[in-house]
Parts: C-alpha cells; sequence; structure tokens
C-alpha cells in the first residue's frame, strides 16, 4: 500500500519527460529496441526505459456490397493460436496509410472496392513501450476481385459475417485481438452515430 495521502496527488497534467539518452540494442525488422533515458523535469529523477519503436500499422474493415464484414482467420506465433481479425499490417517505407490498408485487404482477402477506404481512427497501440500508430480504415462496397496473394509465412481463412453479427462476437470474445477490437467498436460508433 502507498504511503502517500490524497492530498500528494495532483490534478494538473503530468510533466513531459526529457530524453538524456538514447541507445540501439537491437534491430529485429519489425522493430527496434531502444533503452532510452529520462528525466523528470522537476523531480530530477532518471530513469532508464525500454521503448520499442516500429512503422505505422493499418488495419482495415472490409464491407461487402451486401453488407457483410471481411474477416480473416489467421495463425499468431505471439499466443501459438489462431484469431479472428480484419485484414492488416505494416506501412512500407514511403508509402500512404491509406494505401497500406488497402493493399493489405487486397493481399490477405482479395477484396477491393472501387471507392477509396475512409479513415475512421488513429491510436497507439501501447504508448507504454511502443512509438507507433494504428490507422484504422472503413472500406465499404468490397468484392472479390483477385485471389489472395499472401507472404510466405501467411495461412488465412477468410470468414464473411454480416454486418448486425458483429456486436455478439464482440461480447462472445470471438475476436480477442485488441486493434481489432478498437478497429471494430469504432466502426459500431460511427454507425450508431455518425457524427463520432
Amino acid at each position: 500500500m502507498s504511503s502517500r495521502t490524497q492530498q500528494e496527488y495532483s490534478t494538473s497534467s503530468p510533466a513531459v519527460w526529457e530524453t538524456i539518452g538514447r541507445e540501439a540494442i537491437a534491430d529485429y525488422a519489425i522493430f527496434t529496441l531502444y533503452r532510452v533515458r529520462r528525466r523528470h523535469p522537476q523531480r530530477q529523477q532518471i530513469g532508464e526505459f525500454v521503448v520499442l519503436e516500429a512503422p505505422p500499422w493499418v488495419n482495415i474493415v472490409p464491407v461487402t456490397q451486401d453488407g457483410h464484414v471481411v474477416l480473416i482467420e489467421q495463425y499468431r506465433h505471439g499466443i501459438d493460436g489462431i484469431t479472428l481479425e480484419i485484414p492488416g499490417g505494416m506501412v512500407a517505407p514511403g508509402e500512404d496509410p491509406r494505401s497500406a490498408a488497402e493493399r493489405e485487404c487486397r493481399e490477405e482477402t482479395g477484396y477491393a472496392s472501387d471507392s477509396p477506404a475512409q479513415l475512421i481512427r488513429i491510436n497507439y497501440p501501447n504508448p507504454a513501450f511502443l512509438s507507433n500508430v494504428c490507422y484504422t480504415y472503413l472500406w465499404r462496397d468490397c468484392r472479390q476481385i483477385a485471389n489472395p496473394s499472401w507472404d510466405r509465412h501467411e495461412e488465412i481463412a477468410l470468414r464473411l459475417v454480416p454486418f448486425e453479427e458483429l456486436p455478439q462476437l464482440l461480447r462472445t470474445g470471438a475476436i480477442r485481438h485488441s486493434l481489432v477490437l478498437v478497429a471494430l467498436f469504432s466502426v459500431l460508433c460511427r454507425e450508431m452515430s455518425p457524427a463520432l
């Protein structure tokens, strides 16, 4: 139990720590591991922190002309299991995030639309130690225009789900990938209140 009293906690915004050192520890292609030294501007407290610097990520909610959401199932090494997701991936250097999201959708599912995907959310995947952002897009009126073109290690199963069944998938925990949850909740909120 902390010895701090209620009066010791501040209601003002916390301070931004000053970076006094930054060292790359390892480069793993999909992210670079850094050791960062920072100092608190008022307390002068110095700490070392781990930061993973990664490229921007994208994901996309493809909705077909007849109102189905194109979901994918794939094996994920981090959990050693299968997840139910939406298409997504990394933004290549110099690539526009919307182009990256549309590319990922075509590559993973073969689905695309004549209209451009619409940006609906930008979020930080985990700001505690990740430096990057994730762009979420909604792509309406999609249809299958080609066969999927997977990466060397990908194996994906398509699942077409009626849009109105999304809340049930969220309630039952059938979807557990946090970035997919953010995307689908954002789409559902948008559909319930277009001003969001």
